[in-house]
């Protein structure tokens, strides 16, 4: 599980918009760009590039 003081401070890179974690908090999502960023070993990946597009019918759960 992340740290909630790292949640608070962590932004979408490309819009600088919050992202919410999924509730393993496997991914962080940005709902103003609909993409998500993978968390791998509660560190987050936070590159654009690395970034999946999320359908726009909502977050999808792996």
């Amino acid at each position: 599980m992340l740290d909630p003081k790292l949640l608070e401070i962590l932004a979408c890179p490309v819009c600088r918009g919050s992202v919410e974690p999924d509730d393993e908090h496997s991914w962080l999502y940005c709902r103003a760009c609909s993409v998500r960023y993978r968390v791998d070993g509660n560190i987050p990946i936070m590159l654009p590039d690395e970034a999946e597009k999320v359908p726009a019918s909502g977050q999808d759960k792996e």
